[in-house]
């Protein structure tokens, strides 16, 4: 079933903006000023935390059944087919697979990539998980858990794209992409069904909402925030939201699919 259309309900908290501005010289200057010192990242002694949920009401989508007949291998053990991933709902309309993460509102702060690595695997014919999320320059590592033959493509715009080919069960590849991205999806040539998304982010704040819709966004440095919500189907929403030392606050994305008529 096609989506034509849809709107998208949100409420958001009031957003406090602050512009700077600077002047220059009519003549240029003898040498390059020195780039302003990063800010420090967070002082756990004042973090903040932001957490909510993500909802769709409305003419919500059945999952599809897709055949996997072309690839015993993927068929073996299973019914024969695989449901779309689109639209993952829980019974009081909570909506998984929403990428959730701070758009704007960090500043120059300055986060390493963390050293462990993110794990998109593909296993019964499927990427898992659906949707992801990674640092600039933290390791992706990509795995065949299957014994047949997949092909990893990243079909991305800002960093390199991949396309690489797994023949099989156990190989694995690392990627690093350089480049804040949302989203990169990722497909497998060789079986249709497959995808996933991933985003790539220069900081830590960002989730995956899960377990019926939920999400958390922990140790904030104080401050207001755009919070971007991102579904695969329902696009983008941007909410703001503004956090002081120790605050918790909540926050909720309501999606709306209308009726068709």
């Amino acid at each position: 079933m096609q989506i034509h259309r849809f709107r998208l309900v949100v409420s958001a908290v009031a957003l406090a903006s602050a512009v700077a501005c600077g002047g220059g010289s009519e003549a240029p200057p003898a040498s390059t000023p020195a780039a302003a010192p990063a800010a420090s990242a967070v002082d756990p002694a004042t973090a903040a935390n932001i957490t909510g949920r993500v909802v769709v009401k409305g003419h919500v989508p059945k999952a599809e059944a897709v055949s996997m007949s072309g690839d015993p291998t993927c068929v073996r053990g299973t019914a024969g087919t695989a449901p779309t991933e689109y639209f993952v709902v829980g019974p009081d309309g909570g909506l998984d697979n929403v990428f959730v993460y701070v758009k704007n509102g960090l500043g120059n702060r300055v986060f390493p990539a963390p050293a462990t690595p993110v794990v998109l695997d593909q296993n019964g014919c499927r990427y898992v998980p659906h949707v992801a999320g990674v640092q600039v320059d933290q390791p992706l590592e990509v795995r065949n858990s299957d014994d047949t033959l997949h092909n990893v493509h990243a079909v991305a715009v800002i960093n390199d794209e991949v396309n690489v080919g797994q023949p099989m069960k156990g190989m694995t590849n690392t990627f690093r992409f350089k480049g804040r991205e949302v989203m990169i999806p990722f497909k497998c040539d060789v079986h249709g069904w497959m995808n996933a998304y991933v985003g790539v982010m220069d900081h830590p704040f960002f989730a995956v909402s899960a377990g019926g819709g939920a999400f958390a966004l922990k140790t904030l440095p104080p401050g207001t925030y755009e919070i971007e919500a991102w579904h695969e189907k329902l696009g983008t929403h941007t909410l703001s939201v503004t956090v002081g030392e120790k605050e918790t606050k909540e926050m909720t994305f309501t999606f709306i699919v209308p009726n068709e008529e």
